[in-house]
């Protein structure tokens, strides 16, 4: 949720920068009810201390008739206003949670993912002297997954994976966490990116695929229209991403400031219902409706939060460089960044049997957009603020293994292994 006193010292700049991310909000209602709430607010509080004042004459002596009805008006008074006060309330904490974070100022202003910008462009594209296949080919040529089946028994966008792929997605798992667990990989991504960040390793977790309504609608990563499956009968949904159960920790709490950043590489299975996405990447394993992710969350001091999203960026591109995939790096524009974003990059692979970029990472921003409502929090200088909070894919696995698959084919149908991953298959070097 965006800081008020934003939205009361700056209407203009939250009116414009709203509309650059295309959110209609009524910045002018949400200031009027804003008024409105603190001269109730001011009228609760005295009718409170008229209320306490008579209860203590009254109990300090014989009250008078006139006392005690004086007293049954000043309550029903009370009561009417407090009542009103709430409902206030909650309109116009639903309208202000309807205003975007605000981009900041290196983001580029678009009206689609078409005003996304490429930045950076890193890797030759693989060369064959053949016609590459598309992932979903090779895969099903070699039994490697079975979508056939897994649409039988569980409709579309579901599927079986099998055999190596199996564990080629289980040794990418221990590549990763080896990697982030590892202090020294930090100190040096850390350097050689000129950051001002302590060397703080990752925390592997394994987090619930499961959330309560309020945590998830505070974290406002909760899509329930198209993204979101709910479990209807115990009020509980299933996230969408590793990210939304693990910004979501430390709900109301306050962090000790020295124990900050917290950085975690979380391990979900994630449930999409990609509604809107009909006719869209139905082929392979590009888009499911289940697929298992490491996500990067990082909680940071305020004056840290911007070097963190930089280096969650760093690692992204460290990895995607160990596998030796060719990709492209992408700013997000206004119109594509999302809503709690201050700032969002893509990480795109180049997909050879597709002839095109994938998109396979991202790293998001929110400041403390999402802190602000989970309440999370942590001491600077005695005074209570809100922790920034950062997110990025390390790896979401399908996508990254339809990028090995495709730019790692042989001509006959088999697949070489990334020599990064060779040892956590205890040497293979084909599949």
């Amino acid at each position: 949720m965006i800081d008020l006193e934003v939205v009361r010292k700056n209407p203009q700049l939250v009116k414009q920068k709203s509309a650059h991310k295309q959110v209609d909000v009524d910045v002018d209602k949400i200031l009027e009810l804003d008024k409105r709430r603190l001269l109730l607010l001011r009228d609760v509080e005295d009718l409170r201390a008229k209320k306490n004042n008579i209860s203590t004459k009254i109990k300090n002596g014989k009250p008078a008739s006139e006392l005690i009805e004086k007293a049954k008006e000043i309550k029903a008074s009370l009561s009417v206003k407090k009542t009103q006060l709430t409902d206030l309330e909650s309109n116009f904490h639903s309208m202000l949670r309807e205003v975007p974070n605000l981009a900041l100022d290196h983001v580029p202003v678009g009206e689609t993912e078409k005003d996304n910008v490429v930045t950076k462009t890193v890797g030759d594209k693989p060369k064959f002297n053949f016609t590459p296949k598309t992932h979903w080919e090779l895969a099903e040529e070699r039994g490697l997954f079975d979508k056939k089946r897994a649409a039988k028994i569980s409709g579309s966008r579901f599927v079986y994976l099998k055999g190596n792929l199996v564990r080629l997605q289980f040794a990418i798992v221990q590549f990763v966490i080896d990697k982030l667990c590892d202090e020294t990989v930090i100190t040096s991504l850390i350097k050689e990116n000129n950051l001002n960040l302590k060397s703080t390793a990752f925390t592997p977790v394994i987090p619930p695929a499961l959330l309560k309504t309020e945590p998830y609608m505070a974290s406002a990563r909760l899509n329930a229209k198209e993204m979101t499956y709910k479990l209807e009968d115990d009020n509980l949904w299933l996230n969408a991403s590793a990210e939304h159960t693990l910004c979501t920790m430390y709900w109301n709490e306050i962090l000790p400031v020295e124990e900050l950043p917290i950085r975690y590489i979380g391990y979900s299975t994630s449930f999409r219902r990609e509604a809107g996405t009909y006719g869209k990447d139905t082929e392979g394993i590009i888009r499911l409706h289940q697929f298992d992710k490491l996500e990067m969350e990082v909680f940071s001091t305020p004056d840290s939060g911007l070097d963190e999203h930089k280096l969650l960026i760093a690692i992204q591109e460290h990895l995607v460089q160990q596998l030796e995939l060719p990709y492209r790096f992408i700013q997000k524009s206004t119109a594509d960044i999302g809503k709690p974003n201050a700032s969002g990059v893509d990480i795109d692979c180049w997909f050879p049997g597709q002839q095109k970029y994938i998109e396979t990472h991202t790293a998001d921003y929110m400041t403390d957009f999402q802190a602000r409502d989970l309440k999370t929090r942590t001491k600077i200088g005695g005074e209570n603020t809100f922790v920034h909070t950062n997110d990025a894919t390390a790896f979401a696995m399908s996508r990254i293994l339809a990028a090995i698959i495709e730019n790692y084919q042989q001509e006959e149908g088999s697949i070489k292994v990334p020599k990064v991953l060779q040892k956590y298959l205890g040497g293979i070097e084909i599949i």
